[in-house]
């Protein structure tokens, strides 16, 4: 029974930060690679940071330099550190993972968190 849950979104105000995070069971995180997306109305859907199995990371344009995305496989856990929020960053933030060896897209997915961010 794979879980993955989502948690740490909220209210901020432009410049703030949040750090969200996602605690995953049921599966072997270690052999798994972990991604978060966002998700507006009348959107697409944001791949906003990945990392994979052996820690290479990488960031849309429109967060590098202020999101940072981590692992904990001791604590089978993802994090995302927001940093100077923008409002334009507000959006249904989600975490995923796929098998790195396998999966060509992700297969499991948490229930989602919001973020709002105000001027």
């Amino acid at each position: 029974d794979v879980q993955l849950q989502a948690s740490g979104g909220g209210l901020v105000q432009a410049g703030g930060s949040l750090r969200l995070s996602c605690a995953v069971s049921g599966l072997s995180f270690d052999d798994y690679a972990m991604a978060w997306f966002r998700q507006t109305p009348g959107k697409e859907r944001e791949r906003v940071a990945r990392i994979t199995s052996i820690d290479i990371t990488s960031y849309s344009d429109s967060v590098k330099g202020r999101f940072a995305i981590s692992r904990d496989n001791a604590k089978n856990a993802v994090y995302l550190q927001m940093n100077n929020l923008k409002p334009e960053d507000t959006a249904v933030y989600y975490c995923a993972g796929k098998k790195s060896s396998q999966a060509l897209t992700y297969a499991y997915w948490g229930q989602g968190t919001q973020v709002t961010v105000s001027s």
